[in-house]
């Protein structure tokens, strides 16, 4: 064994989830979150933050984007601050990030920057998944990560 980084020893370490304000996607967290407990690790929640001109080429960092919708800026406002209460909660390192783009690159280039051992999403409530895949499938496809789908 050479000692270096090793992806899926000893359970998950890292964890990224993709998280959007639906249910599914608070569930997946608190998944996630509950996983990283028993497991010792940590948790990167990620919103992706779709924009047309770049929604299927990469993912960005938001800091490039201003974001100007209030409605949006509210749900962002919720979406960290419950993803950055439930560590304190439970012990678990969380911290949440913010990447303009499709879901999928978001989440693949987050976890292979985090390198994850994991990636979980909730399942989706949008009827266009029949369309383009959902975003699980299109994971499963796009890398090396385990994907849990939380319903």
């Amino acid at each position: 064994m050479s000692g270096g980084f090793e992806y899926g020893c000893d359970g998950p370490r890292a964890v990224v989830v993709g998280i959007d304000g639906s249910e599914t996607g608070w569930r997946a967290l608190h998944y996630a979150v509950g996983q990283a407990r028993r497991q010792g690790g940590r948790v990167v929640a990620v919103y992706a933050d779709r924009i047309p001109s770049v929604a299927f080429a990469t993912a960005v960092p938001l800091a490039a984007a201003a974001v100007t919708d209030p409605q949006e800026d509210s749900l962002l406002q919720e979406l960290r601050s419950g993803a950055e209460e439930l560590g304190p909660q439970y012990g678990v390192e969380v911290a949440f990030e913010v990447v303009v783009g499709d879901p999928v690159p978001a989440l693949t280039q987050v976890a292979e920057r985090e390198r994850a051992d994991a990636i979980l999403v909730g399942a989706s409530v949008q009827a266009g998944h029949r369309l383009f895949g959902s975003v699980a499938v299109r994971v499963v496809r796009a890398g090396r990560w385990p994907v849990t789908v939380v319903p």
